[in-house]
C-alpha cells in the first residue's frame, strides 16, 4: 500500500475568542499537498480569523494545527512560520519603490564577502533571477515593483514565500484587482506550482473561480464549519445554500414591505452612462422619491467605487449624475454636497470621524458655513445643532462636547450619519452603513435610512451584508463592474448571494 503524504496543513477543533466574540467555534480544515482548496463563507464566517491562526498571527484558544504532519511553530517564531506558510493578500505587500530583487530578499541581504557590510548587488540580482526561474516566474529582477502588473506582483510574493520553504500559500481574494486575462495568467501559474507539490488555500467571493481552480471546498458559517466536499460533486445552488443557511426552496426572510414608490414620479437621483474605467461599466440608474435602492456586490464588484463616485470622491470617466435635475460636477465633494448628496462612508475611522474631536464638531463638519455669520463658527450654535441631531438619532453620549473616541461603535456610526444628514440631503448614499455595530444599532441605523426616503428623499445602500439590503425597495446585484441581476423586495438570500458571487444572472 502506497504511503500517503501528510496534509500540507490540518487544523482541528480551532476555537478563537476576541473578548465576548466567538470568532471560531471548533472549526477544522485539511489541505492536501499540491491541492487547491477553497475556503468560502459570508462576511463574519471566520475565514480571516482562521487565516490569522494558520499564519501565526493569532494564538488559538483551543485546537491544533499541523504542517506536513508536524506541530505548528511556537507562537511568535516568525522565521519558523515563514518556512511553513505564507499569505498573499488582496492588497499587495511588496514595497513599491524597491526592485523585484530587493523585495525578494528584503531583510536577508547577503554581503559581498564574509563579515562585510556592503551588499553585493550583482549577487543579489543573480540569486533573484535564479529564484524566479526556479518557479517559472518571468519577471525582470531589476524592475521596480510599482511598475509591475498586479498579477506579476503576486507572482513575486509567491516566489518569496516559497524561497523560505513554505509549501502552503494562502491566497486572500487574489483576483480582486485583476482583469480576466490577469486571472487566467494567475491560475495558470498556480496550476504549475501545484504540479510541484505546492498547496493553495483559496479565499474568494467569486464562486465561479472556485469551480474553475479548486478541487475541494470548505464552507464556514457563523464561525462554524458547515461542510467540506469535492467541488465537482457540489452543485452551485447547494454551495450557496451552505453559505447562507437557506435551502434552495427556502422562503425569503424579512424584507421591506411592497414599495409604494410612484413609478411616474420624477427621479431624485439619476445617472446616465456613468462609468469609471477599471471599476464599473456604464450605468443608468434612477432613484425616485421615497425609494431605497440597494447596490449589492462583493469585493471588486465595483459597488463601493460607484458610491464614492456618486459622492464626488472619485471622478467618473464617462456619464453624468443629476440630483433633482441639477447636474453634479464630477469628482467634486463640495459640489456633491451643494447638489444635495449626503454620504455615509465605508470606514468611519478612516473617512468618517475625527476621533479626537467632539460629537458636536464631527456632526457639523458639513454645515460649518451655517454656524455663524461671515464664515465664523459660533460654539453655541454648534452645540445647539448637535443636540438636535443627538436627540433625533438617539446618540448615547455625555453631551455634544464628548470626544467621539469615547463612544461605542454604534454611536460613533450614528455621528457619521448625523453629519451626512446635517444638510438635509435629497439623496443619501450609504456604504456598508452598519459595519461593525451591534444588532440594536444596526436596526436603528437602517431605520434612519428608511426614514430619509419615506420623507421624500432618495436613498442608496451599497453593501454585501444581506441585512443592510432587506430595507431596500429594489436591489441591483453587481459583479465585476456590471449589473447582473435586479430584484424586487422579495428576494431570497440564496438568489441574491448567487448573483453577487457570479453564479446566477438574471435581468
Amino acid at each position: 500500500m502506497a504511503h500517503q503524504a501528510p496534509p500540507a496543513v490540518e487544523a482541528e477543533g480551532i476555537v478563537k475568542r476576541f473578548g465576548p466574540t466567538l470568532a471560531l467555534d471548533g472549526v477544522r480544515l485539511t489541505v492536501a499537498p499540491g491541492e487547491a482548496h477553497a475556503l468560502v463563507g459570508r462576511n463574519g464566517a471566520g475565514k480571516s480569523t482562521l487565516v490569522g491562526v494558520l499564519t501565526g498571527l493569532h494564538r488559538p484558544d483551543a485546537g491544533t494545527v499541523t504542517f506536513g504532519g508536524e506541530p505548528a511553530p511556537a507562537f511568535g517564531s516568525t522565521a519558523a512560520w515563514q518556512s511553513k506558510v505564507a499569505c498573499v493578500y488582496q492588497k499587495s505587500m511588496v514595497v513599491p519603490d524597491l526592485t523585484v530583487a530587493e523585495n525578494l530578499f528584503l531583510n536577508r541581504f547577503e554581503t559581498g564577502r564574509p563579515g562585510g557590510r556592503l551588499i553585493s548587488w550583482p549577487r543579489l540580482r543573480r540569486r533573484a533571477a535564479e529564484l524566479l526561474a526556479e518557479y517559472g516566474v518571468s519577471v525582470d529582477p531589476t524592475a521596480r515593483a510599482k511598475d509591475l502588473p498586479v498579477e506579476q506582483r503576486q507572482f513575486v510574493e509567491i516566489a518569496k514565500a516559497l524561497s523560505f520553504g513554505a509549501r502552503l500559500i494562502i491566497l486572500d481574494e487574489p483576483t480582486a484587482q485583476l482583469d480576466a486575462r490577469g486571472i487566467q495568467r494567475l491560475f495558470g501559474k498556480l496550476r504549475e506550482l501545484q504540479s510541484q507539490g505546492v498547496a493553495f488555500l483559496f479565499i474568494s467571493h467569486h464562486l465561479q473561480e472556485v469551480y474553475e481552480l479548486c478541487t475541494t471546498v470548505t464552507v464556514y458559517r457563523d464561525a462554524r464549519h458547515v461542510l467540506s466536499a469535492p467541488v465537482a460533486a457540489l452543485a452551485k445552488d447547494d454551495l450557496v445554500a451552505a453559505m447562507t443557511g437557506e435551502a434552495t426552496s427556502g422562503t425569503a426572510a424579512w424584507h421591506a414591505p411592497a414599495s409604494k414608490v410612484r413609478k411616474d414620479a420624477e427621479p431624485v437621483l439619476r445617472t446616465e452612462g456613468l462609468a469609471l474605467d477599471g471599476e464599473f461599466d456604464p450605468l443608468d440608474l434612477e432613484v425616485r422619491p421615497g425609494e431605497v435602492v440597494g447596490l449589492a456586490g462583493a469585493t471588486a464588484s465595483g459597488n463601493t467605487a460607484l458610491g464614492e463616485t456618486l459622492a464626488g470622491l472619485r471622478k467618473a470617466t464617462a456619464g453624468r449624475i443629476t440630483v433633482r435635475g441639477r447636474a453634479v460636477r464630477p469628482g467634486s465633494v463640495p459640489h456633491a454636497l451643494d447638489a444635495g448628496i449626503g454620504y455615509i462612508p465605508e470606514d468611519r475611522h478612516l473617512q468618517g470621524l475625527v476621533l479626537d474631536r467632539s460629537v458636536a464638531e464631527n456632526a457639523t463638519l458639513t454645515v460649518a458655513d451655517q454656524l455663524g455669520p461671515w464664515g465664523t463658527v459660533l460654539p453655541s450654535r454648534t452645540r445647539e445643532f448637535a443636540r438636535s441631531m443627538i436627540a433625533s438619532l438617539d446618540i448615547k453620549t455625555q453631551g455634544p462636547q464628548q470626544k467621539v473616541s469615547g463612544l461605542s461603535g454604534g454611536n460613533q456610526q450614528k455621528v457619521v450619519v448625523a453629519r451626512a444628514l446635517a444638510r438635509g440631503p435629497s439623496a443619501l448614499i450609504a456604504v456598508r452603513p452598519t459595519a461593525g455595530v451591534d444588532v440594536k444599532s444596526k436596526d436603528a441605523l437602517l431605520g434612519v435610512v428608511r426614514r430619509v426616503a419615506d420623507e421624500g428623499s432618495a436613498a442608496v445602500i451599497i453593501s454585501d451584508e444581506l441585512d443592510d439590503l432587506r430595507v431596500c425597495d429594489r436591489v441591483l446585484a453587481l459583479f465585476h463592474g456590471r449589473v447582473v441581476a435586479t430584484f424586487g423586495s422579495g428576494w431570497s438570500d440564496r438568489e441574491l448571494v448567487a448573483a453577487m458571487e457570479g453564479v446566477g444572472e438574471r435581468e
